[in-house]
């Protein structure tokens, strides 16, 4: 989430967190599941409050009671609100003082939330005896206001690992096309039902007489007009008919211009996000390609490229490397001993070592994936690193999994004798002569074990 609790600085992240009496914690599972709650009333509301801005007149009164019972909800939410603790974000802790907690809603929402939950429909049945005046209905239209709990909602959906990002992004763009074409089709239809003559409008020119048709089919034409303006195919028979009706029209199309651009923009980040690994890949292999018939490369030496790119940009998708670099060194530590120790404990050249002592070489050792037929070594190479094979086998006598070469070289300060080349697709650790000396170097006892080792396999 992005507003997640964060420790100060030599606090525990493990402890209760306790809070003052009557306050609860926004990450209360009971409070999570009220605003799960709160999102499904959201929804309702993001619909039915355009609809009954446009058709108001036509609907049963079972659904001002279902308006009023919606609003004692989230007038209920108002209340529970002051007593919700919340992040500081500046020292990222749980505020739970009741009058900061009241003077930070009063300052921020409060006006919205209380205007969008005023049930202005019943004022007006006060005031006029009907809920047809223009003014009540361009108030009541304050409830769309509720719907920032569904960007919230839609901010962390974005941000939980449970669900696919692709999809999530989708749904959201979706939800927001559907609304606006929703919206405005409504609005449209108001414009019409509101005109002085009927005939001389968008509906009444193709329906005459459409008041008096199903309530079904007046909506659905309303949302035919809005969904064919959306996507500029054109009217057809649906068309502006008045003056209103134009500057309606016009205003849309311009908003559809920014919708449009928004919902391209936003498709075109994840279909590119979705394929610039593949584009890079296919520029990299033909870049290398060019290089290799530039400077007339011999065919093994090309293919030993190609292999050897394909195979990196294969590893990079996992991004193994990268996830082990971003965790703190104890987690890596831990890793690698589960991954690697019972392997380098069974080399040859580290029998008689000590747990801490390979425990620290463990931790040391980078995890390398070879293509075959690549060189790891070549002969006469100045000697940089050890290499333990994890899995796979190189040409040298063929060694596989759980043997170690390079070793003379690092050891005997001398070119390695061998070239070393893969047979197979090949995991191997490699380890950093200076960083091998400098263990070793810890204890005489242990710098005697190796070179003891090595002179017992080579005589």
């Amino acid at each position: 989430m992005h507003n997640d609790l964060l420790p100060s600085l030599g606090a525990t992240i493990n402890h209760t967190i306790k809070l003052r009496k009557h306050i609860v914690s926004p990450y209360d599972p009971r409070y999570r599941l009220w605003e799960k709650f709160l999102i499904v009333l959201v929804l309702y509301s993001a619909w039915i409050c355009p609809f009954e801005f446009a058709f108001r007149r036509y609907l049963p009164s079972t659904i001002f009671l279902v308006d009023n019972i919606i609003n004692s909800f989230f007038a209920i939410d108002i209340v529970l609100t002051f007593f919700v603790a919340f992040v500081d974000h500046k020292s990222y802790l749980l505020v739970d003082e009741p009058k900061r907690i009241a003077v930070r809603y009063l300052s921020t929402w409060f006006i919205f939330d209380a205007c969008s939950t005023f049930p202005f429909q019943t004022i007006s049945f006060f005031f006029n005896g009907h809920s047809k005046s223009l003014g009540f209905k361009l108030l009541s239209v304050l409830r769309l206001w509720r719907l920032h709990h569904v960007n919230s909602l839609f901010a962390r959906l974005e941000k939980d690992i449970r669900f696919n990002y692709f999809w999530t992004r989708c749904t959201k763009l979706f939800s927001v096309t559907l609304f606006a074409v929703h919206c405005s089709g409504c609005f449209n239809y108001m414009i019409a039902d509101r005109y002085p003559d009927p005939e001389r409008t968008w509906i009444g020119a193709v329906i005459p007489n459409f008041m008096e048709h199903n309530l079904w089919v007046r909506y659905v034409t309303a949302i035919y007009w809005s969904i064919t303006t959306l996507t500029t195919t054109g009217y057809g028979d649906l068309h502006a008919e008045n003056t209103r009706e134009m500057v309606f029209g016009i205003c849309y199309m311009l908003f559809n211009l920014g919708l449009t651009s928004y919902l391209i923009g936003n498709m075109t980040n994840l279909v590119v996000h979705g394929t610039s690994h593949t584009k890079n890949f296919r520029d990299t292999i033909q870049a290398a390609s060019e290089f290799a018939s530039r400077n007339k490369l011999p065919k093994h030496m090309e293919e030993q490229m190609l292999s050897h790119i394909c195979l990196r940009f294969k590893t990079e998708g996992l991004k193994q490397q990268e996830t082990l670099d971003g965790l703190p060194k104890a987690i890596r530590s831990s890793i690698a001993e589960y991954l690697f120790f019972p392997i380098v404990q069974k080399v040859y050249l580290f029998q008689g070592f000590s747990f801490n002592l390979i425990f620290q070489l463990v931790t040391e050792m980078q995890a390398e994936y070879y293509p075959p037929k690549e060189d790891v070594i070549l002969q006469n190479e100045a000697p940089a690193y050890l290499y333990i094979i994890v899995s796979g086998a190189v040409v040298h006598g063929r060694l596989t999994a759980g043997e170690i070469f390079g070793e003379i070289g690092v050891l005997c300060n001398m070119s390695q004798p061998f070239t070393i080349r893969t047979t197979e697709l090949t995991q191997i650790l490699r380890l950093n002569r200076t960083t091998l000396f400098n263990i070793i170097r810890q204890s005489r006892q242990d710098a005697t074990i190796v070179m003891s080792n090595l002179f017992q396999v080579f005589n």
